[in-house]
């Protein structure tokens, strides 16, 4: 798992944006405005009002989890366990994809909790936790694994089951431990081939377009899905981030698609993933649009099991760590992002619309039109939010952006 400031802007009126596009780094990983750099106070003032009492653990290197005194740990949830009240009982020996898709994912990175019964509703002893399941390591999946090249494909078809999402429901129980409950009205699996809408500029593109899906509006999975976050109206973001892992045969005569490839990492020969052996839609020759449709932020609603998650295209495609939403002094909600390789880009977005605190319904679509910005940095410590809009600045035909669509999904190269 990737950790993660324990800075949070939601509560930081210094990281409100909207404010001067000029900003000064801290250690925490806060952005100063450069105006407001030295006279901020919200950090020494957190510091004396702390209510962390417990004494720290100390370093060591034993092979189990070490918790500070009078707390203790508990597995709640592990691979394979049964979501449903038809959800068979979790065999090692004998796995298959259908199984795989009635239980608990594989390799979490993020997990959100949301309070039942509703989300603006606090309460610490009952809820929803949603959770990604990033990757998958089939040779600890399947007895007697030996390598890709001998993987089957009901092998292949078990780790699309696993990859993907899972939204179950927990309460703590009179003991104080907590417990999952099997067959919940909100329990979710979200796998590798379930059906994913794709929202904003991106919608539609030719970029987008496939033999399985010519409208290029609704795309099968979601993949490596790393950290994410939670939004103020209550629903859960998962990043999309080493999408490039699964696909193979990104080699091409054509100059353009080959330069496109390779910004993204795409594989020229075999990926990581054995895969497009048995699905020719991960073959970037037989299908060269299909990676376009991953490494976006995806949102759905975990209260909702019956909802179609949507890739919020808005937020450009890159390989997302995570998402972090504040919401600004005029309303409008503000998303921040960054590309997890060496030497790319920090993102954020921020809403046209205002957020509506009254009616959750209205904000379900806030991500999908706004505007995108990459940060510039400079050595002096400070930096700028340049905006990734069409025929602003380089981002013109003549580059290779003739539409907001091209942006976003190019969104490395616009950067």
């Amino acid at each position: 798992m990737h950790e993660q400031s324990n800075h949070s802007a939601d509560y930081c009126r210094a990281c409100q944006p909207a404010l001067p596009s000029r900003w000064r780094f801290r250690p925490d990983g806060c952005q100063l405005p450069v105006a407001a750099a030295e006279t901020s106070s919200s950090n020494r003032d957190a510091k004396r009002d702390s209510r962390v009492q417990f004494a720290s653990i100390k370093w060591a290197k034993t092979d189990k989890i070490e918790v500070a005194a009078g707390y203790e740990t508990q597995v709640l949830l592990k691979w394979g366990d049964p979501l449903f009240s038809d959800s068979p009982p979790f065999n090692n020996q004998s796995q298959t994809s259908a199984s795989q898709s009635r239980q608990f994912g594989y390799n979490i990175d993020f997990i959100g909790l949301f309070p039942l019964p509703a989300y603006d509703v606090p309460n610490s002893r009952h809820g929803l936790i949603a959770c990604n399941h990033e990757y998958t390591n089939p040779e600890l999946m399947f007895p007697g694994y030996t390598s890709t090249a001998s993987q089957t494909q009901d092998q292949t078809k078990i780790e699309l089951a696993a990859h993907g999402c899972s939204v179950v429901e927990v309460r703590g129980n009179a003991d104080g431990r907590w417990e999952s409950v099997q067959g919940s009205r909100y329990n979710r699996r979200l796998t590798a081939t379930s059906e994913f809408q794709i929202s904003g500029p991106a919608a539609g593109h030719d970029m987008m377009k496939t033999a399985q899906d010519p409208t290029g509006r609704l795309v099968l999975g979601t993949l490596n899905n790393c950290a994410g976050g939670k939004t103020p109206w209550g629903t859960y973001l998962t990043a999309e981030e080493n999408f490039y892992q699964y696909f193979s045969n990104a080699t091409t005569n054509d100059p353009a698609l080959q330069a496109h490839f390779t910004r993204y990492g795409m594989p020229a020969a075999a990926g990581d993933y054995p895969w497009a052996r048995f699905n020719s839609r991960l073959d970037a020759i037989r299908e060269p649009n299909e990676s376009n449709r991953f490494g976006w932020i995806v949102e759905f609603d975990p209260y909702n099991p019956g909802s179609i998650p949507k890739k919020r295209t808005a937020l450009g495609r890159f390989r997302h760590e995570a998402c972090m939403l504040a919401v600004n002094r005029d309303g409008r909600v503000v998303a921040y992002s960054g590309d997890d390789e060496r030497f790319h880009y920090a993102y954020k977005f921020v809403s046209k619309g205002q957020f509506n605190a009254f009616t959750r319904e209205a904000n379900f679509e806030l991500l999908d039109e706004g505007t995108l910005y990459v940060a510039k940095f400079s050595a002096d410590g400070t930096g700028e939010w340049l905006p990734m809009v069409q025929g602003q600045g380089p981002l013109t035909a003549a580059n290779g952006f003739t539409n907001q669509g091209d942006v976003v999904i190019k969104a490395r190269q616009a950067g």
